[in-house]
């Protein structure tokens, strides 16, 4: 096994959640839902780390933190909590734990690669001298694999194409895309495919951790520079020397700090918090984010020098609603992924729900949805009503309105592009006519096909102007 987990929430179906899924990658994990019994289990012994909620009936997680320590000092701590504060995280860390995750978090890539931090036989034995970190820990890897579904969409194979030029190089790269397409995937790639490969690879999520500890995170400090700061300690990007460090949502970043990593940027120079001699570095930074950095600049809240130095290499991930020739394959993938390497069967109504439903969330968004309904459903073959209750609604909704849903759950944008090109191959590519067919001005059809990125593919079509 890899490792012995014992869990205790009061949130019964997350607790649950979390053991199956830590039970899926060789944990012994163990779940109990009363703090008390988890103190009774932790006197028998045979647990590496505790992972308890913070707000409990009855006692609460700083308090189940203290009795564990008094128990087994050797424990691991991990607290969960939904109102985390620089407060709750400064105290759990004086009594002892070893970090804590905000909820909703996610087990693949937040808590899975802290365990595996945290288990790992010398990061133990460095915890023992150093102190231990503030918020959640980055994912370091050496020679790291990312396992991607690999798209045949033009768009994506365009994209990876880019990565592998981008990759050889030390430019900056600024990836843009809707929360869930895949930014951190797609950065993992970066650094995989270039020189760095060997080196560090650190994720920092800008927007998840307070700003008066971001600070600390992302350059280190030094004892004392503030309450709770009993050693040195080394921010992420010394941890990420010579390797790459992900800065995900990058518009988070307060306009104070926005002047320290400009600097970084431009003369590979940090300062820890409470000192003043300056650390060379040799990072190469990949920013995410889903925020209008050209809109935040325009309105002062983010430099614009600072946005130069990120966007040196734009890359923008087109959603999954764009790509739904995608879908059944990322339903192949995630199904092996959840299903322990077998072949899971869906129904065709469950497929054909998918594949018309929108994914708001997306490529998270499905990937959750596999792993509910593999979770809830039969060996046997997985149904619609085993998928997430939005994907149900929608199947229903769109049995009740078939002629409003003729177009495939597509949405207002995707249904003008189509009507745009329709139009177009009526009239074999004469704007004019074009134009007349849908009732708009030619000068608005110029427009229109600018804004959705078909001009080279009306082109194509010929045809000209009369």
């Amino acid at each position: 096994m890899a490792g012995s987990i014992l869990i205790v929430d009061d949130e019964q179906k997350l607790g649950e959640l979390l053991t199956r899924s830590l039970q899926r990658s060789n944990y012994e994990a163990e779940y109990v839902r009363d703090p008390h019994d988890a103190l009774e289990r932790l006197k028998g012994g045979g647990f590496d780390v505790l992972l308890t909620d913070l707000r409990m009936p009855g006692i609460d997680g700083l308090e189940v933190l203290r009795r564990a320590k008094a128990i087994n000092p050797a424990i691991e701590v991990i607290l969960m909590t939904a109102f985390a504060t620089v407060e709750t995280a400064r105290e759990a860390l004086k009594r002892g734990a070893v970090d804590y995750l905000v909820k909703p978090f996610s087990a693949d890539e937040q808590l899975k690669p802290l365990l595996e931090s945290l288990l790992a036989a010398p990061a133990r034995t460095t915890r023992e001298t150093e102190a231990p970190p503030a918020s959640p820990a980055p994912t370091m890897r050496s020679a790291p694999k990312t396992t991607i579904f690999r798209s045949q969409t033009p768009a994506m194979k365009e994209l990876y194409a880019k990565v592998e030029k981008i990759a050889r190089s030390n430019a900056s790269v600024l990836l843009r895309g809707e929360s869930g397409t895949g930014k951190e995937v797609l950065a993992g790639l970066i650094q995989e495919a270039g020189p760095r490969a060997a080196k560090p690879f650190v994720k920092v999520n800008c927007g998840a951790i307070s700003e008066s500890l971001l600070e600390s995170e992302l350059f280190g400090h030094v004892r004392g520079s503030f309450t709770g700061a009993h050693a040195d300690r080394e921010g992420h990007f010394k941890t990420a020397d010579g390797g790459t460090i992900l800065l995900d949502e990058v518009g988070e970043v307060s306009p104070a700090l926005q002047v320290r990593l400009l600097r970084v940027l431009q003369n590979g120079e940090m300062t820890p918090v409470g000192d003043s001699r300056g650390i060379k570095v040799d990072v190469r930074v990949i920013a995410a984010t889903n925020r209008p950095l050209e809109e935040m600049v325009k309105a002062g809240t983010f430099r614009e020098d600072l946005y130069y130095r990120l966007n040196v290499v734009p890359l923008v991930l087109p959603p999954l609603r764009e790509r739904p020739e995608d879908i059944p394959g990322l339903v192949e993938y995630f199904s092996r992924k959840y299903g322990g390497g077998s072949r899971v069967v869906f129904s065709a109504e469950a497929l054909e729900a998918m594949k018309q439903y929108s994914w708001p969330g997306n490529i998270r968004e499905l990937e959750n949805a596999i792993e509910h309904a593999i979770v809830l459903g039969e060996p046997a073959g997985i149904e619609l009503s085993d998928l997430p209750v939005a994907v149900q609604d929608f199947a229903r909704k769109r049995e009740e309105f078939p002629s409003a849903t003729a177009v495939g759950g597509a949405t207002l944008e995707d249904i003008e592009k189509r009507c745009l090109m329709t139009a177009l191959e009526k009239t074999e590519g004469n704007r004019t006519r074009a134009s007349r067919l849908l009732g708009i001005t030619r000068r608005t059809l110029g427009y229109r096909l600018k804004k959705y990125g078909l001009e080279e593919q009306a082109n194509r079509l010929g045809g000209g102007d009369e």
